[in-house]
């Protein structure tokens, strides 16, 4: 059952960003001619709208074929008024953003979607104590509850982690001990950590660790907005940063999942429930939408950039360079492709 979620949630996630290409491409009446879902041979087909719609046998991606563009021959061409090529580049643009476009509205509104349920959150709980940190000189105590930071509320475990990297000297903290209010003031130290990616940092830090208690956040309808927006923007940066960093070697190659971790973890995220398959989703579908972005010529960002190259000096890039760069553009990411499909088995065979 779990596997079958994961193909229904990569399926999901394709369709709209498909979609996004789709209808941007009918709102700039561009004909569209076939919609699938996967590659190679098509299992299930229809028409409807004047577009064929199809289901494929390889279901690791999908594409939107418009008049006038065909990735596996960029030399085919078609300048009739309802063909891709007779848009302007700024038309085209447009249809090429809504993919990925896509991808990030749907991530808002699945992370709006758990903040509907008042999602749990870390509780500013104290776990442990390291013996000889500024925590324990302070006299800070196991399942102390941290309620305040210099005067500001403190409601989760990563507003308290915010406040302690944030301080710029001592910091009072409000303590709940027993029922029994405390003030209790400490200066941070700077400490060698592990930052998202595996790297060895420093950071502000006091000695402690979360006791793992859960507290239901209750949201208002604006902080739910809020929170949906907010962690939009985190997981795009977080992704983006990711790929920077696997670009300049900062974070090692072994690093980069395949399609075998996306099924694995959301397997995973099934077994624990749904909110955690919402909020994988929303993940995976940031996921797809930065890297459709990418400068490579196979992707949505490839051919952006061929139409940002005609925008700026008011001619089309020659017809062999498109072809070459193309070329080269599904090599990097079948080559890509191949690499996180290597990782993925050997974390299983390990």
């Amino acid at each position: 059952m779990s596997y079958i979620v994961s193909l229904l949630v990569l399926s999901a996630l394709i369709f709209f960003h498909e979609l996004g290409h789709y209808m941007a491409a009918r709102l700039m009446g561009v004909y569209v001619e076939v919609f699938s879902i996967g590659f190679g041979k098509r299992l299930f087909t229809f028409r409807a709208f004047n577009t064929q719609w199809s289901i494929s046998a390889i279901p690791l991606g999908g594409y939107v074929k418009m008049k006038g563009q065909d990735d596996t021959d960029p030399s085919k061409k078609s300048y009739d008024a309802d063909s891709y090529n007779s848009k302007t580049p700024l038309q085209r643009i447009f249809i090429l953003v809504a993919g990925p476009l896509a991808n990030f509205v749907l991530a808002f509104f699945l992370y709006f979607a758990i903040a509907m349920g008042n999602p749990s959150a870390l509780a500013p709980v104290i776990g442990e104590v390291v013996k000889e940190s500024p925590a324990q000189k302070a006299g800070l105590q196991k399942d102390d509850e941290i309620l305040a930071i210099n005067g500001e509320k403190i409601e989760k475990w990563s507003d308290l982690v915010k406040h302690i990297a944030d301080a710029k000297g001592a910091i009072a903290l409000q303590i709940n001990r027993n029922g029994e209010l405390k003030l209790i003031t400490l200066v941070p130290e700077l400490r060698d950590a592990k930052n998202e990616f595996g790297e060895d940092v420093k950071r502000k830090m006091i000695g402690i660790s979360a006791a793992g208690v859960m507290k239901e956040q209750q949201l208002s309808f604006s902080e739910k907005f809020s929170y949906a927006y907010n962690q939009t923007v985190y997981a795009s940066t977080l992704i983006f940063t990711g790929v920077k960093k696997l670009i300049f070697g900062e974070v090692p190659a072994s690093e980069m999942g395949g399609v075998i971790s996306i099924v694995k973890l959301t397997s995973d995220a099934t077994a624990v429930g749904w909110m955690s398959v919402l909020f994988f989703t929303a993940l995976i579908s940031v996921n797809l939408g930065v890297l459709n972005l990418l400068p490579i010529p196979a992707l949505d960002g490839g051919h952006i950039m061929f139409n940002l190259y005609e925008l700026i000096t008011r001619r089309e890039p020659s017809e062999q360079i498109i072809v070459n760069l193309t070329i080269a553009g599904w090599v990097i990411l079948f080559g890509l492709m191949g690499l996180g499909l290597y990782n993925d088995i050997n974390r299983l065979m390990q």
